[in-house]
C-alpha cells in the first residue's frame, strides 16, 4: 500500500465520541483480529504473514502507517521487515535504534508497551529518522514475543494529530500475540522440516554406507572364491579338487546371502518367507530345470539368524541335487511352518534315499558337519528320514 491510498475502514472516534460510534470501531478492530487469526493458521509464508499482519492492524487503528521491527542482535538494531504506508525503500532495509531513547526500543528493552501522543513534545524520547521522514505525530509499540523469547516490535503509526487509548493498545497487543504465536508455529514446522530433511539424507547415507560394506564383502569373499578356484586347479587329487570346489561355493553363497540381507533395508529381521523364496529363485536359477518348490510362512526372524539358516539350506539343497538328481518340478521341495512355540524345517527330495548302512553319527564328510553345525547353531537338532521315496530332513528350532 502506498502513501497516498486512503483506508478503507471506519475511522477512529474522536474522544468523547458516542458509544454506538465507539463500540462499531471496537467490533470491527475484533473482527480483524478474528480475520487475522484465521489467515495464521493457514498462512505458511512468514514475510505474508507478517505483510497482512501490517495491513490488517492498521485498518484496525485508522491509520496508514503500521510495521514490524526485527531486532538485528548483531548490528543491536532493528530492521522494518514488513509494512504499510511507507515510502518505497523503506520496507526490508530501513534500520532504527533499539535503544531506551526510542519508542520502539524502550518497549523492547523494558517489555512495556508504549503509547506515544506528541512525539514533537516527547522528553522520553527521540524522533526516529523514519517516523520524522513520514511526519508521524503520535506512535504505539507493543513487545512482539516468539515463545518466550522478544522478536521486536509491532508499531503503529499515525500523521495526524488524536490519541491512541488503552483500548487501541489492547488490541496491538492481542495482534501481536496472535502474530507471535503463529510465527513460533512456523518456526517449529520449518524446523521440524528441516530434522525431517537431516533424517532423509542420514538414512540416505547410512544406505550408501550399507551398500558399500555389502560390496566390499562380497569382494573379499570373491577373493576368497578365487584363490580356492586357483588352487583347486593345481590339485592333482579329484577329492581334493572336489573340496575346494565345495568350499568356493559355500563362499559364494556366504555372499550372496550378505548381498541379500543389506537390500532388505532392515538391520534387525527380515522377512523369512520373501528370504527363502529369493534363495529358492537363486537355487533355481542354478539348475538345468525348475525342480524346486518353496513354502515358507511369513513371520519376521532375526537378520542373525538368516545367515546360518541360508547356508543350511543352501548345503541341504546342494546335496539333494548333487544325490538325488532331480529332473521335473516338485522333485524337490522345501517348507518352514510353525511348530508349536517354535518352526519346522523340512526339505525333501525324491532320490534313492539313505542307504542301509548310513550312520547320521558316524558321518566323516564336511557337508554332514556344516550341517549339523548350522542346526545346532540355530538351537535344533537334525533329523534325516526316508520318506519312501526319497529323504526328508528336519529341523525344529525356536521361532
Amino acid at each position: 500500500m502506498s502513501a497516498d491510498q486512503p483506508l478503507v475502514a471506519p475511522a477512529a472516534p474522536e474522544q468523547g465520541a458516542a458509544n454506538a460510534e465507539e463500540l462499531a470501531y471496537r467490533l470491527r478492530q475484533q473482527q480483524l483480529t478474528a480475520d487475522f487469526g484465521l489467515l495464521a493458521l493457514k498462512t505458511y509464508d512468514t514475510g505474508a504473514l507478517l505483510q497482512e499482519a501490517t495491513r490488517l492492524c492498521a485498518q484496525g487503528m485508522s491509520t496508514r502507517l503500521c510495521k514490524v521491527m526485527a531486532f538485528q542482535p548483531e548490528q543491536g538494531n532493528f530492521l522494518m521487515i514488513a509494512g504499510v504506508g511507507w515510502k518505497p525503500g523503506y520496507v526490508g532495509h530501513a534500520r532504527a535504534g533499539a535503544d531506551l531513547e526510542s519508542p520502539a526500543g524502550f518497549a523492547f528493552q523494558t517489555s512495556k508497551a508504549v503509547i506515544s501522543n506528541h512525539l514533537q513534545e516527547e522528553a522520553r524520547f527521540r524522533t526516529p529518522k523514519i517516523l520524522a521522514d513520514h511526519d508521524v505525530k503520535r506512535a504505539i509499540n507493543v513487545v512482539l514475543l516468539v515463545g518466550d523469547e522478544p522478536y521486536g516490535v509491532l508499531e503503529v503509526d499515525s500523521p495526524l494529530e488524536g490519541r491512541f487509548t488503552s483500548a487501541d493498545l489492547a488490541f496491538m497487543q492481542a495482534f501481536a500475540n496472535l502474530l507471535g504465536v503463529a510465527l513460533e508455529r512456523q518456526r517449529s514446522e520449518e524446523a521440524l522440516r528441516e530434522n525431517g530433511e537431516q533424517l532423509r539424507q542420514s538414512l540416505e547415507h547410512q544406505h550408501v554406507l550399507m551398500q558399500e560394506v555389502s560390496h566390499r564383502v562380497k569382494n573379499s569373499l570373491a577373493i576368497v572364491a578365487g584363490l580356492l578356484r586357483v588352487q583347486s586347479q593345481g590339485m592333482v587329487s579329484t577329492e581334493a579338487r572336489r573340496a575346494l570346489a565345495d568350499a568356493e561355493a559355500r563362499v559364494l553363497t556366504i555372499a550372496q546371502l550378505h548381498d541379500r540381507l543389506w537390500q532388505t533395508g532392515d538391520v534387525q529381521s527380515l522377512n523369512l518367507k520373501e528370504f527363502l523364496e529369493g534363495l529358492c529363485e537363486q537355487f533355481s536359477s542354478s539348475v538345468a530345470t525348475n525342480v524346486l518348490t518353496c513354502d515358507a510362512t511369513p513371520v519376521m526372524i532375526p537378520t542373525d539368524h538368516a545367515v546360518p539358516l541360508g547356508l543350511l539350506v543352501n548345503e541341504l539343497i546342494t546335496n539333494a541335487v548333487k544325490y538325488a538328481s532331480p529332473e521335473k518340478p516338485g522333485d524337490l521341495s522345501i517348507s518352514i511352518k510353525f511348530c508349536g512355540d517354535g518352526l519346522r524345517l523340512e526339505v525333501r527330495d525324491h532320490g534313492p534315499g539313505l542307504p542301509a548302512d548310513w550312520q547320521q553319527k558316524q558321518s566323516a564328510s564336511l557337508g554332514m558337519k556344516l550341517i549339523s553345525r548350522l542346526s545346532r547353531q540355530l538351537g535344533g537338532e537334525p533329523q534325516w528320514l526316508n520318506a519312501l521315496p526319497g529323504l526328508r530332513f528336519i529341523l525344529e528350532f525356536p521361532a
